[in-house]
């Protein structure tokens, strides 16, 4: 099975070279070139334009930072759009928000295209190891045919219906899990502060109700202040927004979601937002006591 891939960070590095690793052929591109290096280096093939990819691949995945960098590899120049047709498919592993989702399926629809939302729960590790949880909607014969791949990079596909609702869920998940590093962080602190030791108080979760493989993973990193990004901060900020957004079309009321997007804001002003979205953890740790100060 042949598979065209377009951007190639953290996440689609990984899911690339485990679609390579499972006897894909593979053709890659990113705008920035020189990242496909290394996916060459493991068999696969490089095209300079998104249009190139989709003209020698009949599926075509995406895995892009934002929603203008999924809507630019569609509708830019040398984009998706100048190759798409009958019998091509499209699927875009990326988080955007549902009107980004169903502008670039109608796009893709009107040229005779197949088009499927499919955003992963999931970061780094989950990615490398093929352990994502997608989230696919759209065009069900495409979502079909593309399993094989799905299987390989992930550990469940959903199918979800139409257009949007991969997005929507997606956004959901990342609401959440934005808002529990924040309160999870807090505690952190908290538990430091009152002459505890935040260790204990991992192991201590770890036993309970809300133990869960977020606080297992990101804990001890984060109390040694380490941040290497699995998923960049930025980015969950973004998600936050996203999900804020969906929550005024929906007249949903998000307190809690709302005052953790501040948070991650606050973190990007302090130039963290290249670094994990655990990173938040810094903003609490920096508001000092006054004893500390002195």
């Amino acid at each position: 099975m042949e598979v065209g891939f377009l951007g190639l960070g953290i996440m689609g590095k990984a899911m690339s070279m485990n679609l390579l690793r499972h006897g894909f052929k593979v053709t890659v591109w990113n705008r920035t070139l020189s990242k496909c290096d290394e996916l060459v280096e493991h068999g696969a093939s490089v095209a300079e334009t998104p249009a190139a990819v989709v003209k020698k691949c009949k599926y075509t995945i995406g895995m892009l930072s934002d929603p203008s960098a999924a809507l630019s590899v569609v509708f830019g120049k040398d984009g998706i759009l100048e190759q798409i047709c009958a019998g091509k498919g499209y699927v875009d592993m990326s988080t955007v928000d549902a009107n980004t989702s169903s502008k670039i399926n109608e796009a893709i629809t009107a040229k005779g295209g197949y088009f499927l939302e499919a955003p992963v729960s999931g970061s780094k590790k989950p990615a490398e190891d093929g352990q994502l949880v997608i989230l696919a909607a759209g065009e069900k014969a495409l979502y079909e045919e593309v399993i094989p791949a799905f299987n390989v990079m992930g550990k469940k596909s959903f199918y979800l219906g139409q257009v949007g609702n991969g997005a929507k869920m997606k956004l959901v998940v990342n609401m959440i899990m934005g808002s529990m590093i924040n309160a999870f962080s807090e505690g952190l602190v908290l538990a430091g502060r009152s002459g505890l030791d935040p260790s204990v108080l991992l192991d201590v979760l770890d036993l309970g109700g809300i133990a869960n493989p977020m606080f297992r993973m990101k804990g001890p990193t984060m109390i040694q202040g380490s941040h290497s990004p699995a998923f960049p901060l930025k980015h969950q900020q973004k998600d936050m927004r996203l999900a804020l957004a969906l929550g005024d079309e929906t007249a949903t009321s998000m307190p809690v979601a709302a005052a953790a997007n501040e948070a991650f804001k606050k973190a990007r002003s302090m130039g963290l937002g290249d670094l994990d979205f655990s990173a938040v953890y810094e903003t609490v740790k920096a508001l000092e006591q006054p004893s500390q100060k002195s």
